[in-house]
């Protein structure tokens, strides 16, 4: 049962998580649950207020003899990322998630969880709600569309909130500090093709990609998973040249942030070739699965045969769109020299869709050099317009540079190694942290991430491990009391 996650402890927090996870919330659908935190922020008697992109401010006083605290503001994104396993039937703008316990872990059944970042709002209703907490001045910041654009915190206008010290519960690693994150931009590519008579004597196949992990693409990829738009492209720039493939229509991936896990492909091929093709697809799927054996156990190629479609893509844009996308970076691209074992620089081929004439393919960059950001997108721009495509780029939010004289880290580490008797680690991450778009608002903000252990955001795999939220919240409590002050 869904509420058998109502009865762990700490129940004030998991009682607030079952509630969003009963709410429809994805990216740019939010309405549902910023109307929820209205509600809950007024029911509780405090200050609420939704400003003018969406995002809801909650605002509490301080508890009696704590006055003289700085301010802090507690910070999470409403929305989350609807990704599910393809046989599941499950509308995320009409139907509630089904989080349950598995082991040492709350699950969702076969969809996302959204834990990311349901857990740091859930605590941060639980700290607004609680009546035996110290704490200063506390303010509470729910953004909108984190996961598609980061509308909410972009939109963040200054002097609506009061604190000096904000604590972004979007990280996903219990016992570690983040002080910095990478920024981000998404590449655009548009190309335009032409419909043709389908050739005489053909016949057509759908030939799917699927299986795959996915998983978050800041977080997840160093981790070398399979992209479902490269391994579908690499076999259909084979296809193209040994079996006179000619393509219809492409459709892979779904979200910018995402790692691709299932693209597909329509195309015809002569009728002669059919043997031929079809031991070459096995012959294929056989060689990507023991290339990639480890991380995705999982892989699924095949070809289905499909009635002949009404139209074939020109073979010239054919041509130029599968080689672009078969050369177009992906992955990591440097790892950091400043932060061993830190992912530098990256890029996710995220979507590619064709329809009416058009070609639509999706990059998100993530860097936290800005100048090697602006590198990488120099080489998919020049990649794509050898091809005539049409290439821009939008979207970009900045780093968060770490600030080794922050007084709330200092503060933080004391606190953890006094309650639980070691260090935190001090990390940054290769994902968007709004922190870094926050902070160009509100430049006098000393700012520290943090949270419970998640595995596998993004995807309908995603965990929350239970043990790790308790840690989670008596952290976040102690922290609170321990503030300094103004």
């Amino acid at each position: 049962m869904s509420k058998e996650i109502i009865g762990l402890e700490p129940k004030n927090v998991w009682k607030h998580f079952y509630s969003l996870t009963q709410i429809p919330r994805p990216s740019k659908k939010e309405h549902k649950v910023v109307q929820f935190m209205v509600e809950f922020g007024r029911e509780l008697g405090l200050k609420t207020t939704v400003d003018e992109v969406g995002n809801v401010i909650i605002k509490k006083p301080a508890t009696p003899g704590m006055e003289n605290r700085k301010g802090v503001i507690l910070q999470g994104h409403l929305d989350m990322v609807p990704q599910k396993h393809t046989h599941i039937d499950h509308d995320f703008e009409k139907h509630p998630i089904q989080p349950h316990i598995q082991g040492e872990w709350v699950v969702a059944r076969g969809t996302t969880l959204g834990s990311d970042n349901g857990m740091g709002v859930a605590a941060s209703m639980a700290a607004l709600e609680s009546k035996d907490i110290a704490h200063g001045p506390l303010e509470a910041l729910f953004t909108i569309d984190e996961e598609t654009g980061m509308t909410g915190a972009f939109g963040l206008k200054p002097g609506l909130l009061d604190g000096d010290i904000l604590l972004n519960l979007d990280s996903e690693d219990e016992g570690e500090l983040y002080v910095g994150c990478a920024g981000g931009t998404n590449a655009n590519i548009l190309m335009k093709y032409r419909e043709e008579t389908v050739p005489a004597g053909r016949a057509a196949y759908t030939l799917v990609v699927g299986g795959l992990k996915g998983g978050h693409s800041g977080l997840d990829i160093h981790l070398g998973r399979g992209n479902s738009n490269k391994i579908l492209f690499r076999y259909l720039l084979h296809c193209e040249k040994h079996h006179q493939m000619r393509l219809t229509s492409i459709d892979g991936g779904n979200l910018r942030n995402a790692i691709p896990r299932d693209a597909s492909a329509v195309f015809t091929i002569p009728v002669k070739n059919r043997k031929k093709f079809e031991k070459c697809v096995g012959e294929f799927y056989r060689t990507v699965k023991a290339e990639l054996s480890v991380t995705e156990p999982d892989l699924l190629i095949k070809a289905v045969p499909v009635d002949l479609p009404s139209y074939v893509m020109d073979k010239r844009t054919q041509t130029r769109l599968i080689r672009a996308v078969y050369g177009c970076p992906n992955g990591v691209i440097r790892m950091s020299d400043a932060m061993p074992g830190v992912v530098e620089t990256s890029n996710n081929l995220s979507t590619i869709k064709s329809a009416n004439g058009e070609i639509v393919i999706q990059c998100l960059m993530r860097s936290s050099v800005d100048t090697a950001k602006e590198d990488l997108g120099f080489a998919i721009e020049s990649v794509f317009r050898l091809a005539g495509a049409n290439v821009w780029f939008d979207g970009s939010y900045p780093g968060w540079k770490p600030n080794p004289d922050s007084a709330i880290l200092k503060e933080m580490l004391e606190v953890y190694k006094n309650k639980f008797g070691k260090v935190p680690e001090i990390k940054a991450i290769h994902a968007g942290l709004e922190c870094g778009i926050l902070g160009a608002a509100y430049p006098h903000w000393d700012m520290i991430s943090f949270g419970p252990t998640i595995r596998h955001p993004h995807s309908p795999d995603e965990k929350v491990n239970i043990a790790s939220v308790g840690k989670f919240w008596e952290y976040l409590v102690e922290t609170l009391k321990n503030i300094p002050v103004k």
